[in-house]
């Protein structure tokens, strides 16, 4: 079994969290562009990543993709389905090569009546879930693309620990995850380009400036 990464929530988890990964979850190897699962599918099982980058998706009903999230080693998902089973809400992909640990609900569920302590782990997670899904909903509202450009590759800086200052996205997969047109995305980079905050490659980005791009992240008022 691979080790569990001291990273994301796994930081902060408890050791009987831990244990039970170790313990009950089988491990999946992904390939690049590999689907774990896709919007729709029945949720029965948690998941933690161990290695690689998941990203986290939505088809709108006209068919549009909308990049919702992108986690690294040290995340953990699929919680909502222990507290309301039903069809996931979004699809998986792995961007890179990955491995997951996957533990059925059945499972999990069976551990919590042995551990009630289990239950704070997996609450606290959701709930994080929770404002992080309003903190998206209120920057898609309110705040310009620029704004929310910058904030979106701060936070996929962050996922990558090893080589932060480079992001591995093309212009079209970055409007993807902002909710904006590539157009409007690629106006702004070409922007940043000029003062020095970054550099665009085919299929990435090198941050140059890191404080420049914290400055532009933040939002005039929310």
């Amino acid at each position: 079994m691979t080790s569990l990464p001291e990273t994301g929530f796994l930081a902060q988890a408890s050791d009987r969290l831990k244990a039970m990964l170790s313990s009950q979850a089988t491990e999946i190897d992904l390939d690049r562009g590999a689907v774990l699962f896709e919007q729709g599918d029945d949720g029965d099982a948690l998941y933690a990543i161990t290695q690689g980058s998941l990203e986290f998706s939505i088809l709108s009903q006209n068919g549009r993709k909308l990049s919702l999230d992108l986690m690294g080693p040290g995340a953990i998902f699929g919680e909502i389905a222990l507290f309301d089973p039903g069809p996931r809400t979004a699809t998986v992909t792995a961007i890179d090569p990955a491995k997951v640990l996957r533990v059925r609900s059945s499972d999990v569920l069976a551990q919590i009546q042995k551990h009630p302590e289990l239950a704070g782990d997996l609450i606290r997670l959701a709930g994080q879930r929770m404002r992080w899904m309003g903190q998206q909903h209120n920057e898609q509202v309110f705040l310009s693309v620029p704004t929310r450009l910058a904030r979106k590759l701060l936070h996929l800086a962050s996922v990558d620990a090893a080589c932060p200052e480079t992001i591995n996205l093309s212009q079209t997969e970055l409007a993807e995850y902002v909710g904006a047109t590539r157009e409007a995305v690629s106006k702004t980079i070409s922007g940043w380009k000029r003062m020095g905050v970054l550099e665009a490659t085919r299929g990435a980005l090198i941050i140059r400036d890191l404080d420049a791009l914290r400055d532009l992240a933040e939002p005039e008022q929310i």
